[in-house]
């Protein structure tokens, strides 16, 4: 995967900075682009893409739009929205109701920082895909400037000093508590643990929106859990 341009990433953020009040204009966006990061490595025309917690189903659509077989596995019905894609599944990511090899790629977008244990998460990903098939994993890691999420960059002061500090500022309830449904995941030991992994092969580790030496940057211990943003496994099953 070539790195990013730089005139895409400003995009992306620019989108994502006006996320609340235009929510279609920036999934989509951020749909279009992470499918054309998938078929980077092949096209998705005719195969079956597991999307795996992916919300209001923005990127399910965009895979079958690409002709591909794409279903959606989503734990939370407040995420599925009033309008999910025909045939969404409830069902939490850990335990997936599909046989052993059943997809091409699967594909999970944001969601791995909001679980409590990601391996088991990641193993369950790997079991649905078929040998030879493509694992996309993309998290924001905690010490990314957006890792408090709504609360940040005060999340670097801590997780429950920062969620107050939200909460006294704009009067509503943070959507994210750290612990509950936002979790403190890390570059290292997350790329560790992946290398570690008997199941899988790593094809990429990279930055997902940064725009030059997206590879290089995860490779630098401290500099990576800062300046990465959002860390994307490319992962390959094994035979």
């Amino acid at each position: 995967m070539k790195d990013p341009s730089l005139r895409r990433s400003v995009t992306l953020f620019r989108a994502f900075m006006r996320e609340q009040q235009e929510p279609e204009r920036c999934y989509t966006l951020l749909a279009r682009d992470a499918a054309d990061q998938v078929e980077a490595y092949g096209p998705v025309k005719g195969q079956v893409v597991v999307d795996v917690g992916g919300g209001g189903g923005y990127f399910t659509e965009e895979f079958r739009r690409r002709g591909a077989q794409s279903f959606l596995f989503e734990p939370d019905l407040a995420e599925l929205g009033a309008k999910p894609p025909e045939g969404a599944v409830v069902a939490d990511g850990y335990l997936l109701p599909l046989a052993d090899g059943a997809a091409d790629v699967t594909f999970s977008s944001n969601v791995l920082e909001h679980v409590d244990d990601p391996q088991t998460f990641l193993s369950e990903m790997v079991r649905v895909t078929r040998p030879g098939g493509l694992i996309y994993v993309s998290f924001t890691n905690w010490y990314s400037p957006w890792g408090g999420h709504e609360w940040a960059p005060w999340h670097y002061l801590g997780g429950a000093r920062a969620r107050a500090r939200y909460e006294r500022r704009t009067g509503k309830a943070a959507k994210h508590t750290l612990g509950e449904n936002l979790f403190a995941h890390h570059v290292g030991p997350t790329l560790r643990q992946v290398r570690a992994r008997g199941d899988v092969s790593v094809v990429s580790a990279r930055s997902r929106y940064w725009p030059f030496l997206a590879g290089a940057i995860t490779k630098v211990p401290g500099v990576r859990e800062f300046a990465t943003w959002n860390l994307l496994l490319i992962l390959r099953r094994c035979p």
